[in-house]
């Protein structure tokens, strides 16, 4: 399952985080890198313990908390602290799977890592390369949004980042750990919500409704971990 969330953080909250980040102090990526992907990846992040990656990341999980689409297809657990990345001058991220496992930083709690998240922080326009492209079942997708918006998608699918050739690409990443492990499961739940949001608006009163929300809230307690 590859979702676009769209709009989780407004223009101003966008431009707000892009002027803390010209404030922040930047290191290598690869100290957080694993052994495997320490040696394909090639940014700048932002530490995960600095005051101004916990401000923000703390802005984006309450936008998360607004935005139903998320909600309903990520059926989060656990989500991470968001971190924050910079790609510019060829710098790239190669063919990669994210780590299964995380430690949450200063806590003895860990995280599986179900799906990712990108946030976008820079327009498409403002820099060449850069996209997103993640492998699944029905082939190679190439993402780049407007800034501000979200893409979620399986951990374990294979992914990687284009080298940018222009300009600077600015991002949040993070990791949700669903009470659905399973991402069929999850599509499923996804689509029966869905349907049941469309029907809901065309015909409320009908009995069938009461039914449909039966057998979805029946299989999240036949699949769900909490």
């Amino acid at each position: 399952m590859l979702i676009q969330v769209p709009a989780v953080l407004t223009p101003e909250q966008v431009a707000q985080c892009r002027q803390a980040l010209d404030q922040a102090e930047w290191v290598d990526g690869r100290v957080t890198a694993g052994h495997q992907s320490e040696r394909a990846k090639d940014n700048m992040q932002v530490p995960e313990e600095h005051p101004i990656a916990r401000r923000l990341g703390e802005v984006i999980l309450a936008a998360l908390e607004r935005k139903a689409l998320f909600i309903a297809a990520a059926l989060p657990l656990k989500v991470s602290a968001p971190t924050f990345n910079r790609y510019q001058g060829k710098q790239t991220y190669g063919t990669h799977i994210d780590g299964s496992i995380r430690q949450i930083p200063g806590s003895r709690e860990r995280i599986r890592t179900d799906l990712s998240a990108t946030l976008f922080l820079s327009a498409p326009e403002e820099y060449d390369g850069g996209d997103l492209m993640i492998e699944d079942t029905y082939g190679l997708h190439r993402v780049k949004l407007p800034a501000g918006d979200l893409v979620l998608y399986p951990a374990a699918s294979l992914h990687r980042v284009e080298p940018v050739t222009r300009g600077a690409r600015l991002a949040s990443f993070f990791w949700i750990q669903s009470m659905i492990r399973d991402d069929g499961q999850r599509t499923l739940l996804l689509d029966l919500d869905t349907s049941i949001q469309q029907l809901n608006r065309v015909v409320p009163d009908n009995p069938a409704m009461v039914q449909l929300t039966g057998v979805y809230h029946n299989l999240m307690r036949q699949w769900a971990e909490v």
